[in-house]
């Protein structure tokens, strides 16, 4: 299997975000109130892509908690995006390997919540194939759970994949029509670029379904506890859609790893109903997303190069299948 070279800044230090002691000192002790004890360590989290505070917080009487925060005012998406999460999260399967919401604040003009705090590690690359494997099968566990979301996910609303892929995945089509630049891609890429708009136009229609998905699974977003367990964080995205398409986006980085990304694709419990291009639609679709995607000004610098080493990887998949 060919194997990628590796981003330059590893997934678990890409965050941009400010420490405990850079918090106002008001929304300090309205934490520690909540917590109801002193925090005697605070280790930030270094992956991710916003600049929210993200940290494992442990207290004086030995609890340990997960706390997201951030402004008001200035992050507004950010704390829409962590209320749905406490939502999402709340309403889960019991199966499903994530970590559960304690509570929420409002203080000092800061948004924040609580999560149980994993004791793990995120994943590096190259993937180890344990930690794919741990991955894998807790996805597994978690997709099966989702098949019947229950009606309080439901609740949450869980936007169909389908409009999403329409309206954000489509860009091989806006290329194609002109209403886009074509991006530094290689050669080959124009020379199927009708290829790549059928490929990325069949996807809707592959998509629909009642089922639940995550629809952001990457090595980013897992956990590997001390057993060697994986589990799935940042639920935030949840929507109506097939497994088998996040397990196309995780398995990009293990192509990218050298292992047999369509062996492990073609094994895996969420495939077995997918149509038979599913995941070449998936591929196409998602490449031309991330390689002409905007990226938020506020957010960590290191998002452009995540975006084009992965729309380079899966452009690899993709070609490589077709012998392009």
């Amino acid at each position: 299997m060919p194997r990628i070279p590796m981003p330059a800044v590893p997934y678990a230090s890409t965050a941009v975000r400010p420490d405990w002691a850079d918090l106002p000192a008001d929304l300090r002790t309205a934490i520690t109130a909540r917590l109801g004890a002193p925090v005697t360590w605070a280790t930030t989290a270094g992956g991710g892509f916003t600049r929210g505070f993200a940290a494992v917080l442990d207290t004086a009487d030995g609890q340990r908690a997960f706390v997201k925060a951030a402004s008001l005012s200035g992050q507004r998406h950010l704390t829409d995006w962590y209320a749905r999460e406490m939502a999402v999260t709340a309403a889960l399967p019991t199966a499903v390997p994530a970590a559960r919401p304690q509570w929420t604040l409002t203080a000092a003009g800061y948004y924040v919540i609580c999560l149980d705090a994993i004791e793990g590690r995120m994943p590096g690359l190259p993937w180890e194939p344990a930690d794919l494997d741990a991955a894998l099968a807790a996805w597994a566990v978690a997709a099966q759970a989702l098949r019947q979301p229950p009606d309080e996910l439901v609740a949450v609303g869980l936007p169909p994949l389908s409009e999403m892929i329409r309206a954000d995945l489509s860009w091989w089509r806006e290329i194609a029509t002109g209403r886009e630049t074509m991006p530094a891609a290689p050669p080959w890429v124009e020379k199927q670029l009708d290829d790549l708009v059928a490929l990325e136009a069949a996807l809707p229609e592959y998509t629909r379904t009642t089922a639940a998905t995550h629809c952001d699974l990457r090595l980013d977003n897992v956990l590997i506890d001390p057993g060697g367990a994986a589990w799935l964080c940042d639920w935030n995205w949840i929507c109506a859609g097939p497994a088998w398409f996040d397990t196309a986006s995780l398995l990009v980085s293990a192509y990218a790893s050298g292992l047999d990304a369509d062996a492990l694709f073609a094994a895996h419990p969420t495939t077995q109903d997918a149509p038979a291009d599913a995941l070449d639609a998936t591929l196409a679709a998602l490449s031309g997303y991330l390689l002409t995607r905007p990226t938020h000004t506020g957010a960590s610098p290191h998002l452009a190069a995540h975006n084009r080493w992965t729309a380079e990887a899966t452009l690899s998949w993709l070609a490589s299948r077709h012998g392009w």
